[in-house]
């Protein structure tokens, strides 16, 4: 296995080259070079990056709004509901690692181009075959493919880092990313507008509306991205990133960040409806709510980053984790005295820290290579220009990695709402499950990053 990676080349001043749009020379850490060329050049990139993205996030999301309109004619209850939405996690998860090689492989704008046009092979069967008398798995087919969405993130990101100078890398992935998340609301919002005007009875209008999209996003990325040279994988990054700890370490911490980000905007809707089926008794009363969690988990990603900068990703990160357990605390006891109001907030709050804790987490891991490479300087194990390039090396790996663990986190959201329903027809035991969960990873936060001892790391 291998991580991306990215080799100046100097013999020209920037240029495309035909249709091939690569650039000969590509120099973001020259202050001249970055001013006068790279800076347009990298913001064309990462706008149109941030538009792919954007759409692949939405058709992952696709099945968060589908299931509401699936109601008695298709014969599905709700336990065949929470496998339709935890199937798309899970392809998408098994998808960020090979999406993350794939932009070395085949360049970031062929790349792009590719993974926007296999958006289609999901939306375009769904927008035919969508009616009640469609078979259950046909439908998890069409679920399970919907997963290529989830794999654009990555090779998004992965690209995106190649454009920019490591001072502004921050920034430009936080932005990219932020983009992406946005189209969980975002596709949610297009299936209340669909519920409200069409009806129930039209689900296949949703992935229709996806269609024009998708090929904008081709079309834009065949215009005016461009594909960085140098660009390579190297041998063995992610085997070695896989032989560390802190790997495994910060992928059950992303579990509990983005894991619960993406499982509850997929499960969100659903679940309303089956806790308060009172209150929400056809889908569009339910999708209207839908959107609010994701929108501000997404939109609050960046404050976890800063707050990070300023206090430490460690601390961050165990203080929301306390934030989470609470959380879900609350909603647990709000389902149970039926407090609608405060469920709702519970919720949303669970969505809030969520958010965050994406920020801080991805905080943490160039933090903790910093600080090993720094210690290795001290000790005389690597010199100073070695050790920086194997913290960059092990960081990037370790990002490949923790993002795609991170994502199966949403398998484990819906999984567990499915079982705690089919036990017993409540979500009572799937909040246990998130608090014991959120417990661990604050205690794990502590015992690893911020209890003191003579070998800790410093400023994670």
């Amino acid at each position: 296995m291998s991580t991306l990676t990215s080799t100046a080349v100097t013999a020209r001043p920037a240029a495309t080259t035909g249709r091939a749009r690569r650039l000969d020379d590509w120099r973001p850490e020259d202050p001249d070079f970055w001013r006068v060329t790279g800076a347009p050049i990298a913001r064309r990139n990462l706008w149109v990056s941030i538009f792919a993205e954007h759409v692949g996030f939405s058709v992952w999301s696709l099945w968060s709004v589908t299931v509401l309109f699936l109601g008695p004619a298709y014969g599905i209850d709700p336990a065949g509901k929470f496998l339709l939405t935890a199937v798309p996690a899970a392809l998408g998860a098994v998808l960020r690692l090979p999406y993350t090689l794939a932009v070395a492989r085949f360049g970031g704008r062929r790349w792009t181009i590719i993974s926007a046009l296999m958006l289609l092979v999901p939306t375009v069967p769904m927008t035919v075959l969508l009616e009640p008398g469609v078979s259950y798995s046909t439908l998890m087919v069409l679920a399970c493919l919907t997963g290529v969405g989830g794999g654009n993130f990555a090779s998004s990101m992965a690209n995106i880092n190649l454009f920019y100078p490591e001072r502004l890398k921050g920034r430009a992935l936080g932005l990219n990313a932020g983009g992406g998340n946005l189209g969980v609301p975002a596709v949610q919002l297009v299936g209340l507008a669909v519920l409200a005007t069409a009806g129930a009875a039209y689900p296949r209008l949703v992935p229709a509306v996806y269609l024009p999209l998708i090929v904008l996003a081709a079309l834009a990325a065949a215009r005016w991205l461009d594909t960085v040279p140098g660009a390579r994988n190297e041998p063995g990054a992610l085997r070695e990133a896989a032989r560390d700890p802190h790997t495994w370490v910060m992928s059950v911490l992303y579990i509990g960040t983005f894991g619960s980000f993406i499982g509850f905007g997929f499960a969100f809707g659903q679940v309303l409806q089956l806790q308060f089926a009172e209150r929400f008794p056809t889908p569009v009363d339910a999708a209207w709510l839908t959107f609010l969690g994701p929108l501000v988990g997404s939109l609050i990603r960046p404050l976890g980053g800063h707050l990070a900068d300023r206090l430490g990703g460690a601390r961050v990160t165990f203080w929301n984790f306390v934030a989470m357990a609470a959380g879900a605390g609350t909603v647990l006891y709000a389902a149970r005295e039926r407090s609608f109001g405060l469920y709702l907030a519970g919720f949303i709050a669970l969505f809030v820290f969520s958010g965050i804790g994406n920020g801080s987490t991805y905080k943490m891991i160039p933090a903790i290579f910093r600080a090993r490479a720094a210690g290795a300087v001290a000790t005389g194990r690597r010199d100073p220009e070695a050790a920086a390039r194997w913290a960059r090396r092990m960081t990037g790996s370790l990002i490949g990695i923790a993002g795609a663990v991170g994502a199966s986190g949403g398998v484990l959201v819906n999984i567990s709402f499915r079982q705690s329903f089919l036990g017993s027809g409540n979500a009572d035991a799937a909040y246990l499950a998130f608090i014991g969960w959120y417990a661990l990873c604050f205690a794990i936060t502590w015992v690893v990053y911020l209890r003191p001892r003579a070998n800790r790391l410093a400023n994670v």
